[in-house]
């Protein structure tokens, strides 16, 4: 399981940096695009690369970075006093629900991806056209890594659980893997 673990959070990391590296390049492009309008040239396009590229890596590639650092929203005020053992049975029940609401998301958004492919979605950009259905695909990709690392966080809370030998309130094995530095 550790070394599944591990592969999967290359491609987590991957993905992770290739979002940024679209932060950095939308930064550069619209910071061209008002300076070119200072100028009186300005970039054709600008807001249609943004809206139909940029953004949907920026914001969709990384969710499964936020899942395996466990960095997602959550209130406690509910759950702050409840047992650890049982507060770790309610997260793997939270999770199950996670799976079942991302993997319908995967399976639409991957359905919706082929279709654009087919029908040649685009963005007209003063006299030209701009393919957007490529970027569809960053939904389907993400929602994918992130089902199959829940899948892999279910099986791996799950077996830690039912171990006679596990402590509750002690971090799990991917957990410290992450810690000590030995995950990415």
């Amino acid at each position: 399981m550790k070394a599944l673990f591990k592969w999967l959070d290359y491609i987590i990391v991957a993905l992770t940096w290739v979002a940024l590296a679209v932060g950095v390049l939308m930064m550069l492009h619209v910071s061209a695009d008002v300076a070119g309008r200072f100028f009186g040239r300005p970039f054709p396009g600008t807001n249609e690369i943004v809206a139909g590229y940029y953004m949907i890596l920026l914001i969709f590639l990384p969710w499964a970075h936020v899942t395996r650092d466990n960095n997602h929203i959550c209130a406690e005020m509910f759950v702050q006093h409840i047992p650890p053992a049982v507060m770790e049975w309610i997260e793997i029940g939270i999770k199950l629900l996670t799976l079942v609401y991302i993997g319908v998301f995967t399976w639409q958004t991957w359905l919706r991806a082929m279709q654009q492919m087919r029908n040649g979605e685009a963005l007209q950009i003063v006299t030209s056209y701009l393919p957007v259905w490529p970027s569809r695909f960053a939904l389907p990709i993400a929602g994918g890594l992130m089902t199959l690392y829940l899948v892999l966080r279910i099986i791996s809370d799950v077996r830690d659980l039912l171990s006679s030998n596990r402590d509750p309130s002690s971090p799990d094995e991917h957990e410290a893997m992450l810690k000590t530095g030995d995950g990415l």
